[in-house]
């Protein structure tokens, strides 16, 4: 399991622009089933995402598709995780 947090640079500015390229690729995530959860860092600091199922290589190719990423608007910072612990309502991403 992966936590990415999406950070944004001093290109913030311009995320308007790849917003609906971004959402794109978060949709996509979520249709393969590699994204769990996704939402803000607040306040209006970017965003974060779970991500499972899924190889470290193939997540920083898919982190790098992110028109946000590929723009500079957002820097990515990849985190594995791996769950040992959950509550019963979260226990099949504990592995």
């Amino acid at each position: 399991m992966f936590i990415i947090f999406l950070r944004f640079t001093e290109k913030k500015s311009q995320a308007g622009q790849f917003m609906d390229g971004h959402k794109a690729w978060i949709k996509r995530g979520f249709a393969e089933s590699v994204f769990l959860l996704a939402g803000s860092l607040e306040p209006g600091l970017g965003g974060g995402i779970l991500a499972h199922h899924t190889s470290l290589a193939d997540l920083q190719q898919r982190i790098a598709e992110d028109p946000f990423v590929a723009e500079g608007i957002v820097t990515a910072e990849l985190h594995e995780f791996a769950p040992g612990m959950a509550d019963e309502r979260l226990q099949f991403l504990v592995s």
